[in-house]
């Protein structure tokens, strides 16, 4: 079998078979296929597309390229999240310790942020002595006696998701309804939970940016779910403007805690509850609307906010920075964006002020790069919003000075004035079984 003729079958727009599927995975894996023999098939995909069972396969042989995570061990029902990406995207430090609280488990494996998109374990990390490297008898173990553990993904899970992602986010073939739903479900498969709940988000910060571009990823991956045996549900959310107020590391994990202590903002606890009672509902712990007043009360009973606690402290973290989120490390400068004009806020690029975050040290632009906990924005005002001339738009957090000027100004080409009022985005757009 040569790769040259997987390559030529594609750019005709024919359908790869599973033995084709599975010997390129296995072979490109191995380091036998050449990246630039891969990014000419990565691009005929994007060109030409796959069907359902190209997807399923390619999914599978991802799934299976290293480690298949056994969660058997753990009793009772496990569930888990994904998110497609985004800015002031938090969910997960507040859906975990309420879905615990409601007595699922929940063993997640989570990522790293790149670019204008956070990394939940980016934000854990920002609590000081918190490990997120476990290794998977301490992971089953936490999982077991507190409900729930959020760690790094293992060194071996999905190694051809890692080569293969790593090559599209260079090769401009990133943005592939078939290359995202294999990326993503072949993680969560190999992740090893029995019911898994999707955050398709669309819009300016996120990859799709329509919402039937959204539906159509979200029917996939639940597709390729069940056929793999898990019980799945997808919610297709705004992404149009960052979620939240806080974006950052360490103010994200401040704005989790304000809403787990039954505060924060009301986007951003409307979201995290209908998703939470998704998992529950996966879960078997009622109908949905039951689910959701689940989720409820164990925000306002403080349940999940001390399952957030017990994680923390089970896994070597400061349970003081929580009780006390001010002992969080502080940025050095703040500076205020203020409005140079009266109006009404009639658009945001979300993906923008995702990157203003990344250049004021939030983010990396490399896998290299380091972070900078302390980093990041404050919103003051978001899309539908009124400000008047002066006003205070967002407060910018940083240790590096020079990184002002020109966060500020790309911030401020983020913005749209308009002097008529605006309607705000629904923040879910659809529920997917």
């Amino acid at each position: 079998m040569r790769m040259y003729d997987l390559i030529y079958k594609k750019k005709l727009g024919n359908a790869l078979t599973k033995e084709e599927i599975d010997w390129m995975v296995e072979e490109y894996t191995k380091g036998s296929i050449p990246d630039y023999q891969m990014s000419a098939f990565l691009m005929s995909v994007c060109f030409n597309s796959m069907n359902e069972e190209e997807i399923t396969t390619l999914t599978m042989a991802m799934a299976h390229s290293g480690d298949m995570v056994d969660l058997s061990s753990i009793n009772g029902i496990k569930v888990d999240k994904h998110s497609t990406g985004g800015v002031g995207d938090k969910t997960t430090l507040i859906i975990a310790p309420v879905v615990a609280a409601c007595g699922l488990k929940v063993a997640k494996m989570s990522g790293r942020g790149l670019g204008h998109t956070g990394g939940t374990i980016d934000k854990l990390e920002s609590i000081p002595g918190y490990r997120t490297d476990l290794s998977m008898e301490e992971f089953v173990a936490v999982v077991n006696e507190k409900g729930l553990s959020v760690i790094g993904q293992t060194g071996n899970l999905t190694p051809a998701d890692k080569k293969l992602y790593a090559l599209r986010d260079v090769t401009a073939t990133v943005d592939s309804i078939p290359l995202i739903a294999s990326s993503v479900m072949s993680k969560k498969l190999a992740a090893g939970s029995d019911c898994i709940v999707l955050d398709v988000t669309t819009g300016s910060g996120a990859f799709m940016k329509n919402v039937e571009d959204a539906k159509t990823l979200a029917k996939l991956m639940i597709t390729i779910g069940k056929n793999a045996g898990r019980k799945m549900a997808a919610l297709v959310t705004d992404m149009d403007v960052p979620l939240g107020r806080a974006i950052g590391n360490s103010i994200e994990v401040i704005e989790a805690v304000e809403v787990l202590k039954g505060g924060g903002p009301d986007d951003l606890k409307k979201v995290c509850v209908e998703l939470a009672g998704a998992m529950l509902y996966l879960g078997e712990k009622g109908t949905m609307e039951e689910c959701i007043t689940m989720a409820e009360n164990a925000i306002a009973s403080g349940s999940a906010y001390n399952k957030l606690k017990d994680m923390v402290a089970a896994q070597g973290g400061n349970v003081d920075v929580l009780e006390n989120t001010k002992l969080l490390d502080k940025a050095k400068y703040t500076y205020e964006v203020v409005a140079e004009e009266s109006g009404y806020i009639g658009k945001m690029d979300a993906q923008e002020i995702g990157n203003c975050a990344m250049l004021l040290g939030a983010g990396r632009k490399t896998k290299e790069s380091c972070i900078d906990f302390s980093a990041g924005i404050m919103l003051n005002v978001k899309t539908g919003d009124k400000v008047e001339k002066g006003e205070v738009l967002a407060r910018f957090f940083t240790n590096d000075k020079e990184s002002i000027p020109h966060a500020v100004e790309k911030y401020q080409s983020a913005i749209t004035f308009t002097q008529q009022k605006v309607l705000k985005s629904a923040l879910i757009y659809c529920n997917i079984y």
